[in-house]
């Protein structure tokens, strides 16, 4: 929500980026943290930055776990793979409806932010704004197929994929806006050629090689991994893919999504239990991957003074986990829905 008045809070919160556990008092004032003060005696409540999901395709949930067999490319490989088939078969009416529908559970599961890869041109980007209109979301559009004009950035397919990608970057690059690619989710045979772009984002790199990891890194790339969408597409059957372990080791820049809504619901809580449980990267490394997208929409997204509200209140009290020896290991591992009680959210 965004607060015209001064909104204080009390509790134990996990602030900056090295998310340290402290009892504070936070006010917010025309929407940014004007003060973090230490607290004594503070009330059962965390306070903890918001989710920034940071990568999305909300369109296809009008897809939702249509029965499907066939390869990815069958699936979702444009402009004939199953889904956009489904996408343009489907009523503009529809498709805004479900994609509001999705934005209102990942509001409800802690997510205030997203970046999204847009089908359908002009047309399609305008329906998710649509689709997000009066919701306090921030959502950040990469539009395909014409609507990189009219969006936030271009969202490209693989680059083997879009017979005119450097036409569509010197456009997007042109009008300074955003260049994400998806890269290496099947193979790593597309991630040199989208590097050579320069690319604000990579999403997947599944199969990135220890090589392509340490270019991306002197880079400063970021990696948006989406480790429960490749292991039900059948391009990850281990830990080692996506390579979450190493991008850490290397010192690299990673940050959560969802991918698909046709196969995944778009639930950080989830996203970060299963990273959790397959990947065994430490909790707060999990945590920071499912905040630090928000750079992609400009802002930090941590808790520190001078940086624009954007968080969340939870009551631990609801349930067993006001039983917690460790609030990041808790976020990531078990927090639902049911004790969020509160996002501070700044719009502007």
């Amino acid at each position: 929500m965004q607060e015209a008045k001064p909104y204080v809070v009390t509790g134990r919160a996990l602030l900056g980026e090295d998310l340290r556990e402290e009892d504070v008092t936070i006010t917010v004032s025309e929407g940014i943290v004007t003060s973090i003060e230490p607290a004594s005696r503070t009330p059962g409540r965390w306070i903890v930055p918001a989710f920034f999901n940071a990568h999305t395709h909300l369109g296809d949930t009008v897809a939702m776990d249509l029965p499907a067999r066939g390869s990815l490319a069958d699936l979702v490989k444009p402009p004939n793979g199953l889904k956009h088939r489904v996408l343009a078969a489907t009523p503009r009416a529809e498709l805004v409806r479900g994609m509001r529908a999705s934005i209102t559970g990942m509001l409800a599961t802690g997510t205030t932010g997203f970046a999204d890869f847009r089908e359908g041109g002009p047309e399609g980007v305008a329906a998710l704004r649509e689709a997000a209109a009066g919701l306090d979301c921030r959502p950040v559009i990469l539009g395909r197929e014409g609507g990189e004009e009219v969006s936030d950035g271009a969202g490209i397919s693989s680059v083997h994929d879009v017979a005119n990608a450097e036409e569509i970057v010197g456009e997007a690059r042109a009008g300074g806006k955003l260049v994400a690619f998806h890269a290496g989710e099947k193979n790593p045979d597309d991630i040199d050629d989208a590097l050579a772009f320069e690319p604000d984002l990579l999403v997947h790199c599944t199969h990135a090689t220890d090589a392509h990891l340490r270019r991306i890194v002197d880079m400063d790339i970021p990696v948006a991994v989406c480790p429960r969408s490749n292991w039900l597409l059948g391009v990850a059957a281990s830990a080692a893919r996506p390579p979450i372990t190493r991008i850490l080791e290397l010192g690299g820049r990673l940050y959560l999504g969802t991918d698909n809504v046709m196969f995944v619901q778009p639930d950080m809580l989830r996203e970060m239990a299963f990273t959790a449980t397959v990947y065994r990267a430490r909790p707060e490394e999990i945590l920071r991957a499912a905040v630090s997208g928000a750079g992609l929409a400009g802002m930090s997204g941590y808790l520190e003074e001078g940086q624009k509200a954007n968080f969340l209140v939870i009551n631990p009290l609801k349930n067993n986990i006001s039983f917690s020896r460790d609030i990041r290991t808790t976020i990531v591992k078990r927090l639902d829905s049911s004790s969020i009680c509160q996002t501070v959210l700044t719009m502007q």
